[in-house]
């Protein structure tokens, strides 16, 4: 008997996943007490996020050289359904979140700053 596939149970349940944001537009959701997105995320109509070991290539493909950024690591478990995981990059599985950011969900932002060749140095991700 086949099952029915109503949602991707097979997709990769992450406890923690991460957005790179401009430290202004961040220090702006923290005032209001939630984060709606950075423009990319408001044109393509959702938040985008990368698992710990896809946010060092996002960074290097669409932040390298840019100072002023901040990593931010968001509890899965506090998102709820509004959290998909879709083929992007490569076809790989991305976190995309179909919702305002609450804040209650960020565990921690730190700075992500620039080292001499235009990359950046990542603190440490669970």
């Amino acid at each position: 008997m086949h099952q029915s596939h109503r949602r991707r149970k097979d997709a990769p349940l992450e406890r923690i996943i991460y957005k790179i944001v401009p430290q202004e537009l961040w220090h702006e959701a923290r005032a209001e007490g939630l984060f709606r997105g950075a423009s990319i995320d408001l044109q393509d109509g959702y938040i985008h996020f990368s698992t710990a070991t896809q946010a060092v290539e996002t960074a290097r493909r669409y932040f390298a050289g840019l100072s002023g950024l901040l990593l931010v690591a968001v509890e899965t478990a506090a998102l709820g359904d509004a959290l998909r995981y879709e083929p992007s990059r490569g076809g790989d599985l991305f976190p995309h979140l179909y919702a305002n950011l609450p804040m209650g969900a960020v565990l921690w932002e730190k700075p992500l700053p620039l080292k001499a060749d235009g990359s950046h140095e990542f603190p440490e991700m669970a």
